[in-house]
Formats: C-alpha cells, structure tokens, sequence
C-alpha cells in the first residue's frame, strides 16, 4: 500500500470528518494525512461522558452504583466487612464521591487512553514496519476511530433515563453489548475477559486498522498486527490482574 498524497489546500471540516468516520471511514483518515486536528471527536466525548454522569447522578445515584458494585466483587465485601456501620456507610460514600469525579472527569481519561494507544501503534508501526507516521497522525486516528464508544454512551444514556437495567446497573459495562455483561455470576476475571468482546470495541478496532493504514502507506494487515497484537497485551493483562486481585 503507498501514501497517500493529499492536496493542503482542499480537505474535510471537522464536522465531515466526523460524520465520515460512520459512514466513510477512509475519507476522515485519509483527510489527517492534511490535519491533524482531533478538538470535535475530544469535544463530543466531553459532552456524552457528563451526560451519562449526570444521568446516573438524577436517575440511580452514585452511593447506589457504589453498593452495587461492592455486591458485585467479594473482595470489596471483604474489605468492608470489618467496618462498624457508620464507617461502611463514610467508606461508600466515599468511594461514590470518588466515582462521580471520575465520570464527569472521564473525558480527560479518555485523551490519556488515546494517547498511550497512539504512542504505542507509532512506535509499533514506526519501528516494527519502517513506517514514517508522525505521533499526532497517530494521535487523531485514535481519537476519531474512538467515536463508536460515544453511541455507546448515548445508549446507555437513554436506557438509564428509561429507567432499563438499573436495579443492577454496572458503571463499567453499562449496556448489553459485551460478552461480560451477561456473565453475572461468573468470576470476577471471566467477567473482565468477557467486556473486552464488546461490539463497539470491535468497530473501534476496525477503524484504527483503517486510519492506521491509511496514514503509514502499510497494509491492512500489518496495521492489523499491530492494533490487534496490543489489544491480545491488554486483555491478558487486564484479565491477569483481574484474576490475581479478585
């Protein structure tokens, strides 16, 4: 596969590149090879991010995510089962207002997941394949082939406003679109292992192995090799820790 050569002075608006990465994927990343601004994708996953926060704040409450979550993990039981009352009652707490930081935050936690991904294709794709990609094509590729997980996060708005699965609601897998997520009773690391089979993530994916050839001039299947090789590190990563602390 060769580069692609782009003429500087035509391109997409930030808009397009948006609506492209849907419905015309190789439009939006073939436009980075002109710019590499990525302040719309950043922006709408701000927006979505407060937005289900806000929708657990009004419609579930953080305290009962909290309790919710600790009935799910035994460990969590444990931890708290030498705790008078009172402060199991300040612990939960605690940890909710902690959670509810983190949700209206998550959009900062996104650019920081987005960056260690593109850090490691540009070096993978860099050095492993002789490619000649800058850190911040790699940058923008993320963050656009990210924005499948942002309809995600309006699913998971509206079924929470529809009052849908929140007697046992799980902050971390919201919707219905993983393996996980049905595996209630399961253990704790076939529970982890099972979320990273999620129908989004898998669009998400795809589209980095589009951008990520695109922008190097390298197959489809050597970007493959490269996303997918680091997604198998951290589902086994993840899984093992998952195992290990449970």
């Amino acid at each position: 596969m060769e580069q692609v050569l782009v003429d500087e002075g035509k391109g997409l608006s930030q808009v397009e590149r948006v609506v492209d990465t849907y419905i015309a994927p190789s439009k939006t990343f073939t436009d980075i090879l002109r710019s590499t601004a990525w302040w719309l994708p950043f922006l709408i996953f701000c927006v979505v991010s407060a937005g289900f926060a806000y929708a657990i704040d009004k419609k579930i409450g953080f305290d009962a995510v909290t309790e919710q979550t600790i009935q799910q993990s035994q460990s969590a039981q444990d931890r708290l089962a030498s705790l008078s009352p009172p402060e199991k009652a300040l612990a939960i707490h605690r940890q909710a207002v902690g959670t509810k930081y983190f949700a209206y935050g998550s959009g900062i936690v996104f650019l920081l997941i987005s960056l260690i991904a593109a850090l490691l294709n540009w070096a993978t794709i860099n050095f492993g394949f002789g490619a000649k990609t800058t850190f911040g094509q790699n940058y923008a590729v993320q963050m656009y082939a990210a924005l499948p997980l942002a309809i995600k996060s309006v699913l998971a708005i509206v079924l929470i406003f529809a009052g849908v699965g929140t007697e046992n609601f799980n902050i971390n897998n919201p919707v219905g679109t993983s393996v996980g997520y049905y595996l209630t009773d399961s253990a704790v690391w076939m529970k982890t292992l099972g979320n990273f089979f999620d129908i989004f993530s898998f669009w998400t994916m795809a589209l980095s192995i589009i951008g990520l050839a695109i922008i190097s001039g390298k197959s489809k299947g050597k970007a493959a090799a490269v996303v997918i090789g680091w997604w198998v590190v951290t589902v086994i990563v993840f899984t093992g820790l998952a195992a290990a602390f449970a």
